[in-house]
């Protein structure tokens, strides 16, 4: 049974399990496992990053930030948001624009479920317009309507509740926010399939054990992506979680995708 024939023979998530990479758990068993994954990479999980995409991941997420174009003044959430590497980037951006036209700061959530995330971002240095938030994507401990723009970087797949998470973000975006979800996703073609499966079952958990001295948490992280919605699933995902203009831009031919939606 070769990888993907595993994917397709795992039993989908229910009432009463989820998936966790190939393997299915008790469903109030994946936070706690996802949790440990992060635990155990967090002293390395930007380096991984580079190594693992070549440095694509920071092209990536540029042009998440691009889309969300950041104003002075506006409230970011980045759930998910570990190492803050997305905030760092939407207030970075912000500062331009003020510098050109005034206006106030803007500030940035970083929210994380996983402590030993936040602490590696802080261990990086923080700015005096970002706040650390450990918290669960699926029961945000923000108010309502308290965003401006909501971002989650490579990190709804590891959400057991994915469409609570959805319903969650929507509740925090004040009317008119903006949504930006970057995930890995479903390449587009086999030219692209073939080599990409290649580089992620057998580079990718050997790089883990390489650089992070951490294979099998690099393994579930491929798996992970595996178990993930292709791109007209998880929009219509969205719309059921009650954004509005719904859309998508693929990345790499579709080794990523970047998910849009607004809040009305």
């Amino acid at each position: 049974m070769d990888r993907q024939d595993q994917h397709n023979s795992a039993k989908e998530d229910s009432a009463e399990t989820a998936s966790f990479g190939f393997k299915t758990v008790k469903r109030a068993q994946k936070a706690t496992l996802v949790r440990g994954v992060f635990d155990k990479v967090a002293g390395r999980y930007d380096l991984m990053n580079d190594v693992m995409s070549g440095g694509v991941h920071r092209i990536w997420k540029d042009m998440v930030i691009t889309r969300a174009n950041p104003q002075p003044g506006e409230i970011l959430v980045d759930v998910a948001g570990g190492t803050g590497d997305l905030s760092r980037l939407f207030l970075a951006r912000a500062d331009k624009v003020r510098a050109r036209r005034g206006g106030g700061p803007a500030h940035a959530f970083v929210c994380d479920i996983n402590a030993q995330m936040l602490f590696a971002g802080r261990e990086r240095g923080g700015r005096d317009d970002m706040s650390w938030v450990c918290g669960n994507a699926e029961h945000l401990p923000l108010p309502d309507a308290c965003a401006n723009v909501v971002t989650i970087g490579f990190g709804i797949r590891n959400v057991t509740d994915k469409l609570q998470a959805l319903k969650d973000m929507r509740r925090v975006l004040k009317p008119g926010g903006r949504f930006l979800c970057l995930e890995f996703s479903k390449p587009i073609n086999q030219a692209i399939q073939k080599p990409y499966d290649l580089w992620s079952f057998h580079a990718i958990p050997a790089l883990g054990q390489l650089f992070a001295k951490d294979r099998e948490s690099y393994q579930y992280l491929v798996e992970s992506i595996r178990r993930f919605p292709d791109q007209e699933t998880f929009a219509d995902m969205l719309r059921a979680a009650g954004f509005s203009a719904v859309s998508y831009s693929n990345y790499s031919g579709g080794v990523a995708a970047l998910h849009t939606g607004w809040a009305v």
